[in-house]
């Protein structure tokens, strides 16, 4: 398993850039622009971890502006944790049968979502190419929030 990103929802994405990255210091790494999602993600990290992120993705602190504007309370400006798996089915059916909800299954065979006992959403991502959609995933419905 590997640490990837921290996701915070801001509200105006140029003011939160100019603090990350101006008054702390961190790096913008990489930008995805998605207009049918309507949202931009900026993934920023610290100055040490540049080389690493540049070329493998991690560490990394995600802001996600959401293009149409939301007031965020209740922590939901913070969005999840992400952590990458060599086996997405493997980690999930654990999970499971340690009693944990599996809230948004890896149909895809490539992205999961559970959430720890305090609520903090987790995101599960299949390193390399996404594996061949397999049941019981394929199947299994969304349940709770994620």
């Amino acid at each position: 398993m590997r640490y990837l990103h921290t996701m915070v929802r801001v509200k105006d994405l140029d003011a939160s850039l100019a603090f990350y990255t101006d008054v702390f210091g961190l790096k913008e790494v990489r930008r995805i622009e998605n207009e049918k999602g309507r949202f931009t993600l900026v993934f920023l990290t610290a100055d040490e971890d540049f080389v690493e992120a540049t070329e493998s993705k991690s560490p990394c602190l995600e802001l996600t502006y959401n293009w149409d504007t939301e007031d965020y309370t209740g922590g939901r400006n913070f969005g999840h944790l992400a952590y990458e798996v060599d086996d997405i089915y493997a980690i999930c059916q654990k999970l499971m049968d340690s009693g944990v909800a599996i809230n948004r299954p890896p149909r895809d065979g490539h992205m999961a979502f559970v959430r720890s006992p305090d609520g903090i959403s987790i995101e599960i991502l299949q390193k390399g190419g996404s594996l061949a959609p397999a049941e019981p995933w394929l199947s299994m419905p969304n349940t709770g929030s994620w």
